[in-house]
């Protein structure tokens, strides 16, 4: 049975099994993000990164739409600023933005995108940002800021071409096209696509699966494997041992090698 974990305005959030799932929740504008959601998303991921008890963590949409970007009603804002104070504004929205991104990638939990509906824009970077993307069936995907005279914001830059080569994350980004599931999977945009109706069940399997073992060896390879592209060898390494020391010391760890051992000495 899930347990409702939080009290928030524009998200839904409930705990089955060790796995949390914090739905945005402002249905009527496809969960566009605006700056009171963003706070309560960062808050979100804070509580779910303190509690123990969780192990994984699902990010998805209520309604029909996963997330179609960033709320217009900022944009008009940014519009009608005086002129001087334009560049400055957004200067601090965009601190804002990355605070929340950083808040999805950061989390030393394992994060699945369970995308129910289209993912425009900043959707799509927030989706990027996690783990994993499993999507429903008849999903569209857009980088849309061209569109609006913008470049993605929200870590599309960095995570796309990780995900799908430096070419072609540029033309997805050039282009601004939608991209439906069948191509979001052959491109590695989004690692399984499922039925619309099997999308929360499957997303819930296999979180589960991704978060049975160890959860500071958990943390710590996801730490690491987060920098591999910008390390080299050596670096990675270093952080395997400095990681490993730590892992030595776990109860985790301990319990596994006492069971083996017991179980290989009869």
């Amino acid at each position: 049975m899930d347990i409702v974990a939080q009290d928030y305005s524009y998200l839904l959030v409930s705990d089955l099994n060790g796995v949390r799932t914090i739905t945005l929740n402002r249905p009527e504008v496809r969960n566009a993000i605006h700056d009171a959601m963003r706070a309560e998303l960062i808050d979100a991921f804070a509580q779910a990164e303190a509690d123990t008890a969780v192990k994984a963590i699902i990010m998805t949409g209520a309604g029909k739409g996963f997330c179609s970007g960033g709320d217009i009603g900022g944009m008009r804002a940014r519009l009608d600023a005086p002129q001087d104070q334009v560049a400055f504004n957004g200067w601090k929205r965009q601190k804002s933005t990355h605070r929340g991104v950083a808040a999805i990638h950061g989390v030393s939990k394992p994060v699945i995108a369970a995308v129910n509906g289209a993912a425009f824009g900043l959707g799509l970077d927030m989706a990027l940002a996690c783990d994993f993307i499993i999507a429903a069936e008849g999903v569209k995907l857009s980088m849309s800021f061209i569109k609006r005279g913008l470049v993605s914001d929200g870590g599309g830059m960095y995570f796309l071409p990780r995900r799908v080569g430096l070419s072609r994350a540029k033309e997805l980004i050039f282009s601004a096209r939608i991209v439906e599931t069948p191509e979001a999977l052959a491109i590695g945009m989004i690692d399984r696509c499922v039925a619309p109706e099997a999308r929360a069940e499957a997303a819930q399997a296999w979180a589960e699966q991704l978060s049975f073992g160890s959860s500071t060896a958990l943390a710590l390879s996801k730490q690491i494997l987060d920098k591999t592209f910008e390390s080299s060898d050596e670096q990675v390494f270093a952080l395997g041992r400095e990681a490993q020391a730590i892992c030595y010391t776990t109860a985790e760890h301990r319990a596994s090698v006492e069971a083996f051992l017991n179980k290989t000495a009869k």
